[in-house]
Parts: structure tokens; C-alpha cells; sequence
């Protein structure tokens, strides 16, 4: 082996090794930071090393094309990342996790005509094919969904057959294209390209607005996992690596999310409800019943003489941008002496951890910032719930209604609390497109209005009391 090469493998071995400890790091809110840079850092290792130390002759033209690409990439991505609301986080993840599946199929056609005579060499570009595809078309149609392109779930007649046929069918075409002399021609693989894109828009179009993050995170773990498949070509260990982090981290998120939903990946994948729910206007009716307003001055004084308040974000907290204002007012609470903590749900928002993030934004403190099995016992012994955004994952229809859609899920119980403030712009239901028997609780007020206004307005009150 010639230095250069070993060399480069000792920059693989770096950046494998930094890989496992940035992800490790992002096991914890306060680290996460320092984790994403060390795994950037190891990533930066491993593309100078592959450019510089690579033991092939290489025109000076493709050296100028590989720096071109990267810069321009480079500027795309930062300006993007940079610019981006954290509203629209989940849009981008979606978007920037379809470009690794592309890229991985893209990879995978360009080595095929290398690797026609080699039976491990063509499992993994075919697979890597098929499943880059599918990661890359499946998250497109995410990235609609989220961004209201694609704001209702379509229900295909039959789908799942479809699905399960083509699926099916997928697999058969990539055994024969290996096993069988003459049907590994560039047509086939074109064709095989086709129905993966096909199969990853069926995939993922069926499933309603709830589903998303666990959807995303599913098609994150495609995207490591074809990336490994592309690491496996190359002998690269550094991708090999990387592609196999993201793809158990990415199942294992999957099935984290879908246990705290109480439902089987399955069910998610083949028997989604919902759609987008969208709170347009104002109402003081629904359909279980009468409700009941409370003004910001009431809750400000409410608010003022609790002992102990809980915070629910939700996306409708998101959008309006008004965790800056949630923080301003927690921050006026515990001047008085009010114990405030934060509930949050697995699946709250639109991708995983966005609560997380989006409060994280705000400077709040990590340790005010509650998973479901810490904060449930605790809204019992609560003055006051301050539900903002949050629809489905405080609807208590889950626990006592056997025909609902999301019956088994384990909620925030904020039912069990003296009083709940439920901030909404509307009584329009929320993304799970299903109502909610809090609204019509005797213990519930419902405070109308754009989250960031009403909030600005409740904060205004608690510094002139």
C-alpha cells in the first residue's frame, strides 16, 4: 500500500471516529453543538483526504470541477441553513435528506457499468439504487406535505396492494438483474430507477400530516443506509460508517416515536389517518359542545398567583414565532416565584426534537424542558396548562375514546391540571384532522389569536400587575 493510501485511511479512521463521538454528543441538548461540529470536522477530514491522497491520475480539470462543486454546495447549504425559520426546519431536513438519497442513486448509476461482472459489487449499487431512489422521491413529497403543497393526505384505491406489488416487484427486478445473463442491460436499470422513484412517491403520499415526523425520521435511516451501501463500493470506511450511523439512529428514532404513539411502524406505513389541519379563523362552538374565552388580562392574574405552570408548545408556536415571547413570560413568572416547566411530547411539531430546537432558540433552560414520562405525574399538583399550538398530543380522546384514530397514543394528560389555558387560532382541528374533547372541558378557557400577539399581550399584563 503506497502512503498516500495509508494515509487516507487514516483519515477515514478519524472521521469514523468523530462521527461516533458527534453523535454521541448529540445525545444531550448542552453538547449537541460541539457534536455537530466535531462530525463536521470529520467530514471536512475525510473529503480533503479523498481529493488529495487518492492514488489514481486525474486531469487538472477535475480538480477544478470538484472545487467548484464543493464551493458552490457550500454556499448553498450554509446561506439556506442560515436564512431558514425554524417553522420551516422540518421542510429543510426533508430536502436536505432527499439530496443524500439522490446522491446516492446518482452513484450508484454511474458505477454500474463498472460493476456489471462483480456479484457483491452489483448488490450494493443496485440497492443502493433502489433505496437512494426511494429516500430521494419519498422525501420530496414530504417536503410538499410540510410545506402545505400537499396539504391533504391522497388515499389511493388500494394502495397498500400497489405498494406491497411494487415493492415486491423491486426486489425480484434487482435478483434478476444479478442472477440472470443479459438482463443487466442500461435499459432494466433505467426502468429499475423509475418504479424506485414511483414506489418512494406511493410511499409516502397516503400518510396524513401526523405521521410526518415519524415518516422522516424512516426515511432518514434509507438515506444512511444507501449512503452505506455506497460506502461498501468504495471501500470507504469513513461512508461506510457514516451511513450506517445515520441508518440505525434513524430506525431506532422510528421506533422510539412509534412506541411513544402507542402504534406499530405498520400501521403508521399502511394505515395512516389525517391530514393537514390549519387553524384559518376564530370560533366559540364545536362539535362536542359550547366553550369558553379567557382574556389576557384574567390569565396574566391566573397566571400571577399559580404556584406552578406548565408550558405546552406546539407547532401553532412555531409558526407564529413566539418562543422568544414564551420565554419572556416564564422568565416574568418565575420572578414571582412560580415554579414553569415545559411538556414535551415525542411527536410534537413536524419533525423530531422540533420543540426541543425551537425553545433551545430562545435560550431556554435545557433542564425546564420535560419529556412525556417526566411531566405527566407532575399536571396534577398544576395551577395552570398553557397549551400553545398543541392540538393532538393533549387530546384526551386517545385515552377514552376506542374509535378515535389516535386511541392508545400516550398524551400529555394536562387534563389532570386546576386549569387549562388552550391557546389556538381557531377551533379548527388540528393536524391529525380530528376534534378535541379538551376544548369543551369545564377546566378549559380557550385564549384566541396568533400566538406571538395574544402572548406579547399576556406578557405585557403580568409586568403591569
Amino acid at each position: 500500500m503506497s502512503l498516500n493510501l495509508s494515509l487516507l485511511e487514516i483519515c477515514y479512521l478519524i472521521a469514523s471516529v468523530t462521527f461516533v463521538i458527534g453523535l454521541k454528543f448529540m445525545g444531550n441538548p448542552k453538547t449537541a453543538r460541539r457534536g455537530n461540529l466535531i462530525g463536521a470536522f470529520g467530514m471536512t477530514v475525510a473529503i480533503i483526504g479523498t481529493v488529495v491522497l487518492h492514488d489514481q491520475k486525474v486531469p487538472p480539470i477535475i480538480y477544478g470541477l470538484i472545487v467548484l462543486a464543493i464551493f458552490i454546495g457550500t454556499i448553498i447549504g450554509w446561506l439556506t441553513a442560515k436564512k431558514v425559520a425554524m417553522t420551516k426546519m422540518p421542510e429543510l431536513v426533508s430536502l436536505f435528506n432527499g439530496m443524500g438519497g439522490a446522491c446516492a442513486a446518482l452513484i450508484s448509476l454511474i458505477e454500474y457499468p463498472h460493476m456489471q461482472h462483480e456479484t457483491g459489487s452489483m448488490v450494493a449499487v443496485l440497492a443502493g439504487l433502489v433505496i437512494g431512489s426511494v429516500s430521494f422521491s419519498g422525501s420530496m413529497i414530504a417536503f410538499l406535505k410540510l410545506n402545505g403543497t400537499l396539504n391533504k393526505a391522497l388515499r389511493i384505491p388500494a394502495y397498500n396492494i400497489i405498494n406491497t406489488l411494487i415493492m415486491a416487484g423491486l426486489f425480484i427486478w434487482v435478483v434478476l438483474m444479478i442472477i440472470m445473463p443479459g438482463f443487466d442491460s442500461a435499459l432494466n436499470l433505467y426502468l429499475l430507477l423509475f418504479f424506485a422513484l414511483m414506489y418512494g412517491v406511493l410511499f409516502v403520499i397516503p400518510i396524513g400530516g401526523a405521521d410526518m415526523p415519524v415518516v422522516i425520521s424512516l426515511l432518514n435511516s434509507f438515506t444512511g443506509l444507501a449512503a452505506a451501501f455506497g460506502g461498501f463500493l468504495y471501500g470507504n470506511k469513513a461512508m461506510l460508517t457514516g451511513g450506517i450511523l445515520v441508518g440505525s439512529a434513524g430506525t431506532l428514532l422510528t421506533l422510539v416515536m412509534c412506541k411513544a404513539m402507542n402504534r406499530p411502524l405498520s400501521n403508521v406505513i399502511f394505515g395512516a389517518f389525517g391530514g393537514s389541519g390549519a387553524d384559518t379563523g376564530s370560533g366559540a362552538e364545536g362539535a362536542g359542545g359550547s366553550v369558553k374565552d379567557i382574556s389576557t388580562t384574567d390569565l396574566a392574574v391566573l397566571m400571577n398567583y399559580s404556584k406552578k405552570v406548565i408550558i405546552v408548545p406546539g407547532y401553532g408556536l412555531a409558526v407564529a414565532q413566539a418562543q422568544h415571547v414564551i420565554h419572556e413570560i416564564e422568565l416574568l413568572l418565575e420572578s414571582r416565584g412560580v415554579d414553569v416547566k415545559y411538556a414535551i411530547h415525542p411527536v410534537a411539531g413536524r419533525m423530531p426534537g422540533h420543540m426541543n430546537v425551537l425553545l433551545a432558540e430562545s435560550s431556554v433552560d435545557y433542564d425546564k424542558l420535560l419529556e412525556m414520562e417526566e411531566i405527566n405525574p407532575e399536571f396534577s399538583s398544576t395551577d395552570v396548562v398553557l397549551v400553545v399550538g398543541a392540538n393532538d398530543v393533549v387530546n384526551p380522546a386517545a385515552k377514552t375514546d376506542p374509535s378515535s384514530p389516535i386511541y392508545g397514543m400516550p398524551i400529555l394528560e394536562v387534563n389532570q391540571a386546576a386549569h387549562i389555558i388552550v391557546n389556538k387560532r381557531s377551533m379548527n382541528a388540528g393536524y391529525a384532522g380530528i376534534d378535541n374533547p379538551l376544548f369543551y372541558d369545564p377546566k378549559t378557557s380557550m385564549l384566541f389569536g396568533d400566538a406571538k400577539t395574544v402572548l406579547t399581550a399576556l406578557a405585557n399584563e403580568l409586568k403591569a400587575l
